[in-house]
């Protein structure tokens, strides 16, 4: 297709009868008399015409794409912070305020750009769209994906069932994504969360037989054998022919269970009951804050005790302890006077349970965090269970050396002896209740030890599918100098999968499991601050779309939302 220079009009067919009679029929009468250096002349001032026309035009269509990149930029910052929509229009006038100081000739451009609230919306809806594109062609290449769920209601008491998934590809590349936040708008019973569960499979088209495990708080819904989502989810495969997936209770919620057997009321009640005394009241509250500041005291304030939080009460202890002695003058100072801050036997409780919370609270601290490996957090259960036995005998000859708030109350040699026997008969209760909370954790400890050094497993108690393979491996000294304890993707990936198909088998469902639902305690935080109280009215698509921003790996392919979108200038 041929341009005119003269008049810009279009030759459909590019041949040169067609230019001959369109200039002819056209132009000729005009420009016929122009020859020589003059008819170059105006020829090339008509291209250079032609042509700066034609990069004004590219230009403003390039500008016009990069407002709407930047657009959905904004849109996705404003949608991972958990931000109204609305927030775009405060952002462009900050951006505006910017132009007029610092570059007064942008201003034009930067006001081109859509952030107006509705703009805001669709593109988040786009970006959450096309990440769940990028989600359901990366489960493709999973070869093994295990489930991590948790139901948990928002401000406006709607019921959210969050599905997280962690899968591994042939070339064990592990990846955590969000699957699925699911609404329950009536009840949330094991037949409702199953539906939902089976629903989000079919979705994203994920293949059962690939199912390694289910990690759950182990809510009666979660774990009922007949009546429950893992009895529905074992009854499922096995209807398909497949070997029921790996149940795990959350490590975490179990250690937190664990550490109801210490209820120790006479500590904790006197302890909740001074704190609030202190803090219930504003006036007091604030003379007992420039009490600790007269005093020079290293802390500011007590803390409140949350049931909820797992390590509240371990650093509520703490801060009371070592505020003890102010804490006491200060209630003497308003009238009210417990008996139990100055008795020896009491403070030895406190001490000792003090102690002890700190080590529970030690324990859960190595227990959080994303991308846990399921061998790591069982080291860390079954070194704190030698612990407590170790702790036993200590505690039993009265030796304090890993209880250090006890063993500071020792050197002051109180009248009152430390109250050995009630201690040991809490540490042997702990120790008993972590034995049964994880007796389910330790039937899987061969499959564990494997996973986590295959050159230390027992040949002879190795499954038959594994013995060969171990023979092969533990004698191959190239493996074993390369092995790392520290780097164990690393280590099996590079395995041959050839040599040691069914350790890597192994190991690739077991680099799939979810220790614990930390990773959905983490999600419904990032929840509840998109879908607060002044956001209550945030629809239950928008905030799906924006936890899937927020808390996914991937990048939204905003280049490729750009090219679907027709340019606009904004009003």
């Amino acid at each position: 297709m041929a341009v005119c220079l003269i008049c810009q009009e279009t030759v459909s067919v590019f041949k040169e009868y067609n230019l001959r009679r369109h200039y002819e029929t056209r132009h000729r009468d005009k420009y016929a008399s122009l020859q020589g250096q003059m008819r170059a002349d105006k020829v090339s001032k008509l291209k250079s015409g032609l042509s700066a026309q034609q990069n004004t035009f590219v230009r403003q269509t390039q500008l016009n794409q990069s407002s709407i990149r930047a657009s959905f930029q904004v849109a996705k910052l404003i949608a991972t912070c958990g931000w109204p929509f609305s927030d775009g229009e405060f952002v462009k006038k900050c951006m505006n305020a910017v132009a007029e100081e610092v570059c007064p000739d942008k201003k034009d451009v930067l006001n081109a750009v859509s952030l107006s609230a509705s703009t805001i919306t669709r593109r988040t809806e786009e970006m959450g769209y096309n990440v769940y594109a990028q989600l359901k062609e990366k489960v493709k290449e999973l070869d093994f994906f295990a489930l991590a769920l948790d139901e948990s209601n928002d401000v406006q008491d709607t019921a959210q069932l969050l599905i997280l998934l962690r899968g591994v590809s042939s070339n064990f590349e592990v990846s955590e994504e969000l699957a699925a936040l699911k609404s329950l708008k009536g009840t949330t019973t094991w037949e409702d969360i199953f539906g939902k569960v089976c629903q989000t499979i079919e979705e994203l088209d994920l293949d059962w037989s690939k199912l390694a495990s289910i990690t759950t708080d182990g809510a009666p819904s979660m774990v009922g054998a007949s009546r429950g989502l893992i009895g529905c989810m074992n009854k499922e495969m096995e209807e398909r022919g497949l070997m029921p997936p790996l149940q795990v209770h959350c490590l975490i919620h179990q250690q937190a269970l664990c550490c109801k057997v210490l209820k120790w009321e006479s500590i904790m009640k006197v302890v909740v009951s001074c704190i609030n005394f202190i803090r219930a009241n504003g006036l007091k509250h604030r003379q007992f804050q420039a009490f600790l500041s007269e005093l020079e005291s290293s802390h500011e304030d007590v803390l409140y005790h949350t049931e909820v939080r797992w390590l509240s009460r371990g650093r509520v202890l703490r801060r009371f302890y070592e505020l003890l002695p102010e804490i006491n003058v200060f209630l003497l100072t308003k009238g009210k006077t417990v008996p139990e801050l100055i008795n020896t036997k009491w403070k030895w409780e406190l001490a000792f349970l003090t102690d002890v919370t700190e080590l529970l609270n030690g324990l859960n601290v190595q227990l959080q965090g994303k991308g846990k490996l399921i061998c790591d957090m069982y080291s860390h259960i079954k070194a704190f269970e030698v612990k407590l036995t170790l702790l036993v005998g200590q505690v039993q000859k009265q030796d304090f050396t890993h209880l250090p708030v006890t063993q500071s109350l020792s050197a002051e040699k109180p009248v009152v002896p430390f109250p050995a026997e009630k201690s040991v008969e809490a540490l042997e209760m702990l120790k008993a209740e972590f034995d049964v909370r994880f007796r389910e954790l330790h039937v899987h400890a061969k499959e564990i030890r494997l996973f986590q050094n295959p050159f230390a497993a027992d040949i002879d108690e190795a499954l038959p599918s594994y013995q060969f393979e171990l023979a092969e491996l533990q004698n191959c000294d190239v493996l074993k100098d390369a092995f790392k304890p520290n780097s164990l993707i690393e280590f099996y990936t590079a395995l041959p999968n050839e040599t040691y198909p069914n350790i890597r088998r192994n190991a690739m469902k077991m680099s799939t499991l979810f220790g614990s639902t930390y990773i959905c305690e983490q999600t419904f935080s990032r929840m509840k601050l998109m879908k607060n109280p002044i956001r209550s009215r945030l629809t239950d698509e928008h905030l799906h779309q924006s936890l899937r921003l927020a808390v996914t790996g991937m990048e939204p392919d905003i280049g490729l939302l750009t090219s679907q979108k027709q340019a606009h200038s904004s009003h």
